[in-house]
């Protein structure tokens, strides 16, 4: 099934949106900013929910791997389906490193990075590019990343994915070591990137903050309240998406 390019999406004529979130509750965060009846399309393994003049929506699954396979399973339909994306968009909700990113604030990437993917070593921590393989790091279109920011109010930085969700002051302090600039953590967004940039696609993530990323203590998170901020990230970001030109950034 093939909609023209006019019909349930976020799009003009060269700018197709695939919006990958882990859960369906973040997708339908993400969904409410584009009201009306979403339609529901089938590709192997996946199902892809377009809301009326709203992005593709994905719920791709939690950690990086699952993330990876259903967003290059949902960019891989959509070229044979000769309809490609020119976006894809990492989106939820996720830990900021205080005092930068307090809870119920955004955060966009202008560098997606993997926290923990390389080796420990007895001199300390060795990313895989290190050990000669690989990336570690995605750049986001840097003009995007800006016109995000204006229009949301979200602070540009690093958005760390890490496999394990960071539960003690020790770890965070680890990070900020390792990583200055990380504003805020995730679980998905390096798998996203990757499968975008194996099709040749570029990635921006976006995070609304529910918790600071340190002690693990589930009665200070706020999910209501950043899943809140993701609908109305994704209401002002309409403008933005919709009049980016690729070829401009």
């Amino acid at each position: 099934m093939v909609l023209p390019a006019e019909e349930g999406r976020l799009t003009t004529s060269s700018v197709r949106v695939l919006v990958a979130t882990a859960v369906p509750v973040e997708r339908d965060a993400v969904a409410e900013a584009f009201p009306g009846a979403r339609a529901q399309v089938t590709r192997p393994g996946i199902t892809l929910h377009r809301p009326p003049h709203g992005p593709d929506l994905l719920a791709a699954g939690v950690g990086s791997a699952l993330a990876a396979a259903s967003t290059a399973a949902a960019l891989t339909a959509a070229a044979l389906d000769g309809a490609p994306y020119a976006l894809v968009v990492s989106a939820g909700i996720g830990g900021g490193f205080a005092p930068h990113a307090p809870v119920g604030s955004l955060v966009v990437a202008d560098e997606i990075t993997a926290a923990d993917l390389g080796a420990e070593t007895a001199d300390g921590f060795l990313p895989v590019t290190e050990l000669g393989f690989g990336t570690v790091t995605h750049l986001p279109p840097a003009g995007l990343v800006g016109a995000v920011a204006a229009a949301t109010g979200a602070r540009a930085g690093t958005v760390l994915t890490g496999s394990t969700v960071t539960g003690t002051a020790e770890r965070a302090a680890l990070l900020r070591a390792r990583h200055p600039r990380a504003l805020a953590e995730g679980m998905e967004g390096f798998g996203v990137a990757e499968a975008a940039a194996a099709h040749g696609v570029p990635v921006l993530e976006l995070r609304a903050v529910s918790n600071p990323v340190g002690p693990r203590d589930r009665a200070a998170w706020r999910i209501g309240d950043a899943l809140a901020a993701l609908t109305d990230a994704f209401g002002k970001l309409a403008p933005v998406l919709t009049s980016w030109n690729p070829h401009d950034d």
